[in-house]
Order: structure tokens, then C-alpha cells, then sequence
């Protein structure tokens, strides 16, 4: 089954809702709840015409998961072989188990799954539901994969090239409110496309073998911005992933040291995630190589908490000093007792293992004051801030954090 991408201008200007549920009653429901409240909306009774139609990159998709032709799974497995980027709501009558399991799946797929919705639920809901995705996309400069899809030799040249560039997400502090650290996360400035959005090349570069020399980039240089800022007397921890390939290099610990030590930094103001799934292969290789990154006074967080299916083993095996939460979690505490629950479970672990605990995906007031609530330690999201280039982070850091309560802030 062939994918095809918009081109036209107008898919540019407006992300599209794709509402695909087989009951035309409730998709035209969804609809005009969506265009009433400013979404571009098209509905799809066919999971298989669906799947036939111009889906854009940064279009969002509201499944049910139960369809006559082709169930709501299938379809996830048909968007997952083509791993265009879009953003998922799973929606189905069914119970939240039912839910919980078919949003794990497609995560396992890498799908970039936002929350879920069961029926039946009101417009309240629905726009919750929507709201992370209509923060990405409004005013994003971000240019979706038009036409063909990247090639591996274009992410090799731009590795060679230095196309590539960070954007820096805020930590909080939750009690103090001050900026703890940040988040590194790559994007792609293309000579052509524009920027480009991880979810449209990172997979390619797992797939093609990529992958390492993309986390080696983004190591040095977020390496080196710590530096810069470590120098201005404005030193901030800077948070980085790292792939599987990484955590099975032997080498790793002393290629970390060596470049903290060449760019004169803390090696405290280096924090690497390390999601569940990087751990699933040469366990007693990575807990060698983790061990002796932790020696060195690095960070280690594992990201991802929840989404994986071993963390407790892998919590109790490798030296973890921060738990992070998986956004899909947080996102939806506020509407889904099970996703509170998971939420506050995961904050009484952490603490109870000695590690601070952050919350990625805090979108609102809400979710914020629930988060403090249960004392989690450190906040991630747009109701903090979005992503950054350094230079816009740095005006961020120097005038507005230290303006803002977080906890009274509206969204």
C-alpha cells in the first residue's frame, strides 16, 4: 500500500485532522466540534482509502481502533512501515486496557501516539486531547519531508556538512521553579526543505546504520554549548540521547571523558537518556559501559519510563540517577485515572530509588499543579517552554524564566 505525501502549499499552511472512524454520525460529530474550534478536519469512513489519501508529516490522526475493513492496529501497522512522522489519538469503546495496549504497540512501532480517547467523550476531551498537537504545529517553522522521503546519503551529508542544529527544551525545578537544565533534541536545516523535524530522519538513520554518528554530533555540539554557557557563568545541565549502538561501545566512557575534559566542562553538566528499548539488546555490555559512565560523573537518566517491558529489572540493574516519565503518561493524567496513577507510582518508585523524577509532555496548568501535588521533581513541556535554538534559549533563560510562576501561569 503507497503513502503519499501533500506538496501543496496549502497542506503546508494547514496541518490536517484526520478523524477515521467508519460511523458517519460521529465523524461528522468530531468534525465540527474540530472546525469549530480552528482545525483544518477531513473524515474517513475507510481505513483503506485512509491509508490511499495525502497524509502530511505533521498531520495528526484520530484512529478508532475498531473499523470493518481494517481495524484500528492494522492501519497503525501500515503507518508504521512508512513512518511518516504523524501525530496519533487512539480512540475505541472498548475499556482503557484495550487502549493502553493498542498505544503501547504502536509506540513499540516508534508512532508518535499522543494520548487516547474513550468513547463515549465530550468536546472537553476532544480538544484536550488535541491540544499538544495544535501547540507543535501552530507557528511552527518546521518544514514536513515534501515529496520523496530523505535518503541515507543525504543524512550522511548532512552530518558531513554541519546542516544539522540543536534546539534546547527547559527543565524546572518544580518547588524552587528555577531552570535546572535543558533538553537537546536535533533538528534537520535543510539547504531545500527547511527544517526538518527529527521523526522525519532519525528512524531513516536507525534503519540505514546512521544512528551513531547522528548521537556523536549531537554530543559534541550540545558538549560544546554547555561549554559556551559553563564560560558566560551561566552554566546549565544539558540533557542528550544516546542510541543502542552508543551504551555497546566500549569506548564510550572514555570518549565522554575526553571530550569534557578537551572542552574544559563539568562533566556534571552532561546528563545521557538512555530509553528502555536501547537496553533490550547486550544487557551485561551496557550495564559495563553505564557503570563506568556514572563513574565518571555523568548523568544517567532512563527515558521513556513506563513504555518498555522490563523497567523495574532494568532500574534495579543499571546506575540510574534520574526516572523520566513518559510524556504519554503525563500528558494524560489530568483526564485518565489510570495515566495518574502510573504517574504517581512512577514518582514513589523513583524517589524511593534515590532519583529525581521529570516529567516530560506538562502541557498545561493542570497537569503542573498535579505534578507538584505528588512531588514530582523536575518539569518538561510546552507549558514550560518549546524547543529552541541557543540564542533564543538564552533570552528565554535571562529574562522571562525568572518572571514566570509556572504554577499560576495560563495556558
Amino acid at each position: 500500500m503507497e503513502f503519499s505525501i501533500s506538496q501543496h502549499s496549502e497542506c503546508a499552511r494547514n496541518p490536517t485532522i484526520h478523524v477515521v472512524d467508519d460511523d458517519i454520525q460521529i465523524s461528522r460529530m468530531l468534525q465540527e466540534m474540530l472546525v469549530g474550534a480552528g482545525n483544518f478536519v477531513r473524515t474517513h469512513q475507510c481505513a483503506g482509502k485512509f491509508l490511499d489519501s495525502e497524509i502530511h508529516s505533521q498531520d495528526l490522526i484520530i484512529l478508532d481502533l475498531v473499523m470493518p475493513d481494517m481495524d484500528g492496529v492494522e492501519v497503525l501497522r501500515e503507518l508504521a512501515d512508512k513512518v511518516l512522522g504523524v501525530s496519533i489519538v487512539v480512540m475505541s469503546g472498548y475499556d482503557a486496557g484495550v487502549l493502553n495496549s493498542a498505544m503501547k504497540l504502536a509506540r513499540a512501532r516508534n508512532l508518535n501516539v499522543m494520548s487516547s480517547l474513550a468513547k463515549p467523550f465530550g468536546i472537553e476531551k476532544l480538544l484536550q486531547a488535541v491540544e499538544p498537537w495544535n501547540k507543535q504545529t501552530v507557528g511552527s517553522p518546521a518544514n514536513p519531508v515534501g515529496g520523496d522521503p530523505v535518503s541515507s546519503e543525504e543524512i550522511s551529508k548532512a552530518i558531513r556538512n554541519d546542516q544539522l542544529v540543536l534546539y534546547y527544551q527547559p527543565q524546572i525545578d518544580m518547588q524552587s521553579e528555577d531552570l535546572i537544565g535543558v533538553e537537546a533534541l536535533i533538528r534537520w536545516q535543510h539547504p531545500s526543505r527547511g527544517l526538518i523535524l527529527p521523526g522525519n530522519f532519525v528512524p531513516q538513520a536507525e534503519k540505514n546504520g546512521l544512528i551513531e554518528g547522528l548521537t556523536d554530533w549531537v554530543i559534541s555540539n550540545a558538549v560544546h554549548q554547555s561549554a559556551v554557557w559553563q564560560k558566560q557563568a551561566k552554566a546549565t545541565r544539558i540533557a542528550v540521547n544516546i542510541s543502542a549502538e552508543n551504551i555497546t561501545s566500549l569506548s564510550l566512557p572514555e570518549q565522554l571523558s575526553h571530550l569534557v575534559d578537551t572542552n574544559l566542562l563539568n562533566p556534571e553538566l552532561l546528563e545521557l537518556e538512555v530509553t528502555e528499548s536501547a537496553l533490550m539488546g547486550e544487557l551485561i555490555t551496557s550495564l559495563d559501559i553505564l557503570t563506568r559512565v556514572r563513574l565518571r560523573g555523568f548523568g544517567l537518566s532512563i527515558d521513556d519510563f513506563g513504555t518498555g517491558f522490563s523497567s523495574l529489572s532494568h532500574l534495579h540493574r543499571v546506575p540510574f540517577s534520574e526516572l523520566k516519565i513518559d510524556q504519554s503518561f503525563v500528558r494524560d493524567m489530568d483526564r485518565d485515572e489510570q495515566a495518574n496513577a502510573i504517574v504517581e507510582s512512577c514518582v514513589i518508585l523513583g524517589h524511593k530509588l534515590q532519583m529525581k523524577v521529570v516529567a516530560e509532555g506538562v502541557e498545561n496548568r493542570r497537569i503542573w499543579n498535579m505534578l507538584k501535588t505528588i512531588g514530582c521533581d523536575i518539569a518538561q513541556g510546552f507549558h514550560v517552554a518549546k524547543p529552541m535554538p541557543a540564542n533564543r534559549f538564552e533570552q528565554w533563560r535571562d529574562s522571562e524564566a525568572d518572571l514566570r510562576s509556572y504554577s499560576a501561569q495560563e495556558d
